[in-house]
């Protein structure tokens, strides 16, 4: 690091726990925000303050008037940009000395692949269970880990699902495939702002971890947070044996 980057992260550096090598490790890790809305804007945010050496923001989506409640990474003036690249925007200026890529396109199964392999983290911000699915199917085969956030109304939840742990389950074992679960979108029930900086800041904060090779991870469990009581549930989840999608890794 040169004396710029140990002045921006000497309060990283003064942690025990992260110190030089935690930062330098971070400084070195490219992660991938599928998202750049509700989650991936406070998500994004930390990850750019924290020193991420790449962030890759994918969104296809135009910044619209009722975005702006919640999603901290645009501005009016931004209305009708693609999300992406207006995150881009903001996150160059919070920090110019990383790399940040703007992706505009929609992810599909084929496309996917190709980006999840290119990072060391992957953060699922989306808002839809066929996506998220495919996300971490993605990951698992290419053994990446994901952190996953989902937020509605004034309930969100957190977990890591890590592929390079044998006991972590993935979101497939909570989720199965073959099941139908349906999406409840915000513009339906609505969300309550604050509770996506919550959740997406954690997300940043689980990300940070893996990339510096600190603490324990949310990996084997789910935590719950209703924002209306401010109370918090952790839940200890299982792996599937017979998991379609990550019993097979370690069988």
């Amino acid at each position: 690091m040169n004396d710029e980057q140990k002045q921006r992260y000497s309060r990283h550096i003064l942690l025990h726990e992260l110190g030089h090598e935690g930062q330098e490790k971070i400084a070195s890790s490219h992660a991938l925000v599928i998202g750049a809305g509700g989650l991936g804007s406070p998500a994004s945010f930390y990850l750019a303050s924290g020193g991420f050496g790449k962030i890759t923001l994918v969104d296809n989506d135009q910044v619209e008037l009722t975005n702006l409640q919640r999603q901290i990474l645009h501005t009016t003036d931004r209305i009708g940009m693609n999300k992406a690249l207006s995150g881009k925007k903001t996150l160059e200026k919070i920090n110019p000395t990383i790399e940040i890529a703007a992706l505009t396109e929609r992810m599909d199964e084929a496309r996917l692949p190709q980006l999840v392999k290119t990072a060391d983290i992957v953060l699922d911000c989306t808002d839809n269970f066929r996506t998220r699915l495919s996300i971490n199917r993605i990951c698992m085969s290419l053994g990446k880990p994901l952190v996953s956030g989902a937020v509605v109304a004034f309930d969100g939840q957190i977990s890591v699902y890590d592929p390079r742990r044998s006991d972590s389950p993935c979101y497939a074992c909570l989720f199965p495939e073959d099941q139908h679960f349906e999406d409840i979108k915000a513009a339906q029930v609505g969300v309550f702002a604050p509770l996506v900086g919550i959740i997406g800041t954690m997300q940043a904060a689980e990300a940070l971890k893996l990339a510096a090779g600190i603490g324990q991870s949310l990996a084997g469990s789910l935590l719950l947070l209703d924002s209306l009581t401010m109370e918090w549930t952790k839940i200890r989840l299982e792996k599937n044996p017979d998991c379609p999608v990550c019993a097979r890794k370690h069988t």
